[in-house]
């Protein structure tokens, strides 16, 4: 079950949860606060980047840490995203979107993964572990560990 900050008012820091942000529009444009409305609700921020795929299906993961927390905001798209808590077998899914814009935030001990859903997805990243950190705390398995996950299926 994914949690909601309008279905946990404590934060359940072991759980993935996924958090709205504020989002204002005027006859300018828009801005969505990315940072500023998920601020107590992530370690010490260590690295933002950047990532993009550029095809519809492509799919990056499945990897755990056990340290290591991140974000998920999704710029331009929409993506899947697949976790599973270490120990259990019934995956989550979270998709994300430009147009109802949130941040998944991945605590530590998860396996994670996203595919694109559209062309061009671009995500921004945002963790408490320096590159160098995540690599010597990445545990990585195979994609389809979890079964066919990956795919949109009818309803």
């Amino acid at each position: 079950m994914i949690l909601t900050n309008y279905e946990f008012g404590g934060f359940d820091m072991e759980r993935i949860r996924l958090v709205s942000i504020e989002t204002h529009v005027d006859d300018r444009g828009f801005l969505n606060q990315i940072f500023e409305s998920t601020k107590n609700l992530f370690p010490e921020v260590k690295r933002i980047y950047l990532v993009g795929n550029f095809g519809k299906g492509v799919i990056r993961g499945l990897h755990m840490h056990r340290t290591e927390w991140k974000y998920f905001y999704v710029v331009k798209g929409a993506a899947k995203f697949v976790a599973v808590k270490e120990g259990e077998k019934d995956p989550e899914t979270i998709v994300l979107s430009e147009k109802n814009p949130s941040i998944l935030v991945v605590p530590p001990n998860y396996y994670h993964g996203w595919v694109s859903l559209e062309e061009d997805t671009v995500l921004i990243g945002i963790s408490n572990k320096t590159l160098e950190e995540s690599l010597k705390d990445d545990i990585r398995v195979d994609p389809n560990k979890f079964g066919d996950v990956w795919s949109v299926k009818p309803r």
